[in-house]
């Protein structure tokens, strides 16, 4: 396509063919106003990643529970939305409108709407989900309902495109072809990436109970998870190997308090692969950070996230890039006496006999928290100091270039991800043109 044939007139994505049309949305889709119930319709969650999808098939794919509607909801009064309809959340604009492949209903908390002329709606599937078009939403909403939220009405004015009926399918059809391509692509390198973290807790996992040595004698276990351990290692609970401790709350600390310079101040948010993330921080000031004095956090320390959806992810201290450094309230501070070497500690804690443990706490209370009481009785195998070491370094060794390759593959599925918008993008706006069969 030649540049001439572009019609180069200002548009919130740029140029675009001049055969092209563009109308208002009002012209194309309508509001869907239908009621519906789960009595004769299947409840549908929409989601980001996967559209609008049967909410045990959004349960299985997340892992994720969903509220059930009660009678009382379904009073409220259920959007029907059918195949090819698109769903708006009145709550939170985030990531494009959902494009739904059933038949079903959606919470109230949702807008529906269909096209009502002919056009090929898995070509404005891909197009609402631009960052050029997410980007144009937004700017509408920039004055309404501090600007993440997003009605029917705010859309309808919107100018979108047109193409030719047989150009929209062609690209549909491109980009179908193309997208599973990736996806199967992305897909694999996913499932790779699972495997290789799981072997990666397996052998820490091996290591931790087992040592290096296979041909040592073995004896009985009591600890919960593991049956064996080597004859002259020991057994032990946390609390006479470490001091153990955090504190319930900040004495009333609120977000305005935080300031520009201070005292770092660490959250469960900068745990993340069982490593300390040191941004984004907040900071704290002098005071508040010499209210604990006992949970100051020193290079050797062993950080555990004791309350919250990230219990039981814990991080070492290797160093303080941010000097003096203090942990939030859901932080537990664990500082190893002489006989235990931090990083041992903090793979035993990184093993899947203690996530196990943590399994356990989920299933026996609603909320789990890691009270200080449940960590200063945990048992865990001891064995000699001077082996604690040698299984650490080993484990730095082989983990170090398991997290190589793990973030190489990382890598390429952002590449994937990069590249598939850029495609879409090119395509759904005319930058590029798919060829007539």
């Amino acid at each position: 396509m030649t540049q001439d044939s572009f019609n180069q007139s200002m548009f919130w994505f740029g140029s675009y063919p001049k055969h092209w049309e563009i109308r208002k949305a009002r012209y194309i889709f309508s509001l869907r106003s239908e009621k519906g119930n789960t009595r004769c319709l299947q409840l549908l969650s929409p989601t980001q990643q996967y559209g609008v999808i049967p909410q045990a098939t959004y349960e299985e794919r997340t892992g994720a529970s969903t509220v059930k509607l009660d009678e009382k909801i379904n009073l409220m009064g259920l959007r029907t939305i059918h195949k090819g309809d698109f769903c708006i959340s009145l709550r939170s604009f985030q990531g494009g409108f959902e494009y739904s492949e059933y038949e079903g209903v959606v919470s109230p908390a949702y807008q529906v709407f269909y096209a009502k002329s002919h056009v090929n709606n898995c070509y404005y599937k891909y197009l609402f989900k631009t960052e050029a078009f997410i980007k144009k939403i937004n700017s509408f909403t920039l004055s309404l309902r501090d600007g993440k939220n997003i009605a029917y009405s705010d859309f309808e004015t919107c100018l979108i495109p047109v193409p030719p009926m047989d150009e929209q399918t062609r690209i549909v059809n491109f980009l179908e072809s193309k997208c599973y391509e990736i996806d199967s692509l992305s897909s694999n390198i996913q499932k790779e990436i699972e495997t290789l973290e799981a072997y990666k807790k397996s052998l820490i996992t091996e290591t931790v109970t087992k040592g290096l040595d296979s041909n040592v004698e073995f004896c009985g276990s009591s600890i919960d998870g593991i049956k064996t351990i080597p004859a002259h290692w020991t057994e032990s609970k946390l609390n006479y190997e470490a001091y153990v401790r955090a504190r319930l709350g900040w004495k009333g600390l609120k977000a305005e308090e935080y300031v520009d310079e201070g005292y770092a101040f660490i959250s469960a948010f900068n745990i993340q692969n069982n490593k300390l993330v040191w941004e984004p921080l907040n900071y704290i000031t002098k005071e508040r950070y010499d209210e604990s004095p006992e949970i100051k956090i020193h290079v050797g320390d062993v950080l555990l996230v004791k309350d919250g959806a990230g219990v039981g992810k814990s991080a070492r201290v290797d160093f303080m890039p941010c000097g003096e450094t203090a942990p939030n309230s859901s932080i537990g501070v664990i500082t190893p006496y002489s006989n235990l070497e931090y990083r041992y500690l903090e793979y035993y804690l990184s093993s899947t006999v203690f996530s196990d443990f943590v399994l356990r706490l989920y299933n026996g209370m609603g909320v789990p928290h890691l009270t200080q009481e449940i960590l200063k009785t945990l048992r865990l195998p001891l064995p000699p100091i001077k082996e604690q070491l040698e299984i650490s370094d080993f484990l730095d060794s082989k983990c170090s270039e398991l997290d190589s390759i793990i973030s190489q593959k990382k890598e390429q599925l952002e590449t994937l991800v990069a590249y598939k918008k850029s495609l879409i993008y090119e395509y759904v706006t005319g930058k590029k043109e798919v060829p007539a069969i």
